[in-house]
Order: C-alpha cells, then structure tokens, then sequence
C-alpha cells in the first residue's frame, strides 16, 4: 500500500473512532496529532469531511487527492504519525476498522524493506506475503546443499 494511501486508512478510523464516546484518550490524541500535522504542514488539506462521514469513499478521495497533490506521500513524519495511530487502533480498538470497511492487515507488511535474504532448508521460502505490494532483492531459497541458488 503506498504513503498516501496508509495516511488516508489512518485518517479514516481516526475519525471513525473519534465518533464513538469510548475511544480511548491514546487513539484520540494520535488522531489529533496525525489532524495537526496535516493542518500545520499542509493547509490546503481539508479533513473535516471525513470525520462526519469516514466510511464515504467520495470523501476519502478528496482527501487522498488533496494530499497527493500536496505531495504529503513524501512525507516521513506524516507517515510514521499515520502508522502510529493505526497502530494505537490495532491495540485499544480493533474493531473500529470493520465498522468503515477497512482491512488493517493490508497496511501491516505495506511498508517493509527486505534485503539479502537466505533461506536454506528442505522446504525453504525466501519470501511470502499476502496482501501487500512489496519489492525484493536479492532473495535465494536452496533446499539441499547440492542445488544451485534459486534468485527470486
């Protein structure tokens, strides 16, 4: 999943969450500081819409547009603020996700950077991954000593 994308799923269960009166204060407080950096770094930006309806998918376009275009996809703090409220959701309201039709398992490997990896072994796997889009380099799988290297 890209930057822009894992900052708009942020954004969305934030507001999500913030609708209901039992979040608690640590999902609130990310959602209020992923809102504050976007308002501070990126003005044009407008968020609002979103926390009156998080599941709109009109909405979350607007958003993600407007963020594109304000190249926020660049943006390393923005992302590790967006990461650090989906992770707050994840662990205090792992429920939130569902309720705006969202899938939290796509952004957990979204952003990995896998290097030299050697797997050995009878039924050796360099790498599996469901649901992300992630590139590799430099990957070999060898199931006997015998084999040449696979390269993946």
């Amino acid at each position: 999943m890209d930057p822009i994308s894992i900052i708009v799923t942020a954004l969305v269960t934030g507001a999500a969450a913030a609708l209901n009166s039992t979040t608690q204060q640590v999902i609130k407080d990310a959602y209020a500081g992923l809102k504050g950096l976007i308002q501070r770094k990126y003005g044009r930006v407008n968020v609002a819409p979103l926390e009156e309806k998080p599941a709109s998918k009109a909405r979350q376009a607007v958003v993600q547009e407007d963020l594109e275009s304000a190249g926020a996809g660049q943006d390393e703090e923005l992302l590790r603020e967006a990461k650090a409220l989906l992770d707050a959701i994840q662990t205090h309201a792992p429920d939130v996700p569902e309720t705006v039709g969202l899938d939290l398992e796509d952004i957990k490997g979204a952003s990995l950077t896998a290097e030299r990896i050697l797997a050995e072994g009878g039924h050796a796997t360099g790498v599996k991954v469901k649901g992300a889009d992630i590139t590799f380099r430099d990957v070999t799988a060898r199931s006997g000593e015998d084999t040449p290297p696979k390269k993946a």
